[in-house]
This record gives structure tokens, sequence and C-alpha cells, in this order.
């Protein structure tokens, strides 16, 4: 269950060369937005990355900023449809156990690559552009949605309300987890949010 979180399936050939280029690209970028951020994240070094010259970045994308809107809304659909595959893999009853779970996972503190992208970009986002805020607030929206359909109270009132602190929880939790060099520490945060939003867990 923990793996999985952080596996997305490999997408299909695009039908082209340009797109199947176009598609590297964006796919160079959405990790590395996440391994060094949006300000530490080059055009040069996204395209040296996919293995193709710097000239050719323009053929593909109108500016910095359109690919970066682009990674985004690879990584954050990356990570809504792992997390919908984890809910729908679960027991009956279990998904919204199984999403918090695997994302207080240790797997999960580690793959900062390849893991949310919102827990990983969160604190740069309020500096970018339109764009690029656009895709990441859509599959926030998703996410939120995600969890409050696992919710045993699905279709009451105050379950999307429930659903956006468990959301702000989990990221929350994962950033501090982050952000400290005290391994303890970063256990701690997570072993807390995970009894919090799940009482019966150990």
């Amino acid at each position: 269950m923990m793996t999985i979180m952080y596996n997305p399936k490999p997408r299909r050939g695009a039908s082209s060369r340009k797109e199947a280029t176009h598609e590297r690209i964006v796919e160079v970028a959405s990790r590395a937005i996440r391994r060094s951020g949006y300000a530490g994240t080059g055009v040069a070094d996204i395209m040296k990355e996919a293995g193709l010259t710097h000239g050719g970045f323009y053929a593909h994308f109108a500016s910095r900023d359109a690919l970066l809107a682009e990674a985004a809304d690879r990584a954050g659909a990356d990570a809504v449809a792992v997390s919908a595959r984890i809910a729908a893999t679960a027991s009956p009853g279990q998904g919204l156990q199984a999403l918090i779970h695997a994302y207080l996972s240790p797997q999960h503190l580690a793959a900062i690559e390849i893991g949310c992208p919102v827990a990983a970009l969160c604190s740069e986002m309020p500096r970018q552009a339109p764009e690029v805020r656009r895709a990441a607030t859509q599959h926030i929206k998703a996410m939120i949605d995600l969890i409050a359909r696992q919710s045993p109270d699905w279709g009451q009132p105050g379950v999307h309300e429930q659903a956006v602190t468990t959301l702000a929880t989990l990221i929350g939790s994962l950033m501090l987890a982050r952000a400290v060099d005290d391994p303890k520490l970063a256990d701690s945060f997570l072993h807390h949010a995970k009894h919090t939003l799940n009482p019966a867990s150990n």
C-alpha cells in the first residue's frame, strides 16, 4: 500500500515524436520542481536532464512559466490519480484510512521528487505566475473532493469542511516533518497527525 502512493503509472506513448518529446520534458520538469522548487528549476537543466538541447525549448513552450504550469498540472494529476488508486484498492470502508497512512508514511516523507507536489512546493506558490497557481489549485480541490468521498459521512453536511481540515493536516504535517533535521521529531509529526486523523491507528 505504501509503495503505490509514490509510483504513478507510466503514461502511454505519444502519437508523434514531438508529442513524445514534449511529454518527456513535462515529466522531467514535474520531478524537478518537487526536487528543487520552482525557483531552483531552470530551463537549461530540465532540457539537459531530458536529453535535449536548450535551443529546442521554445518549440514546445511559450515561456518558462508555461512549462512550470504544465509541470505543476502533471505533478498534481499524478498525485490525485495515485491517491485515488489507493482508495480504490483499499478494503471496503477503509479508503480514507489507507490514504492517511500512505500520505504520512516514511516512504512519502523521503519521496519528495515523486510525492505530493503541494507539500513540496506550497511555500513557493504565492510567488508563482497565475497559470502555475491555477494548476495547483485545481488539484488541491480534486484532493479535497477525493478525501470527502472516502468519508463514511459522504453526502452529509460538514463532510467537505472535514476534508479541507484533513488535507491541511496531511500537508502541514509532511512539510514540518521534512523541514526539521531531527528524525524523531519528524516521525512525531507524522505519527501524531495520523493518530489525530484516524484515532484507531497505532
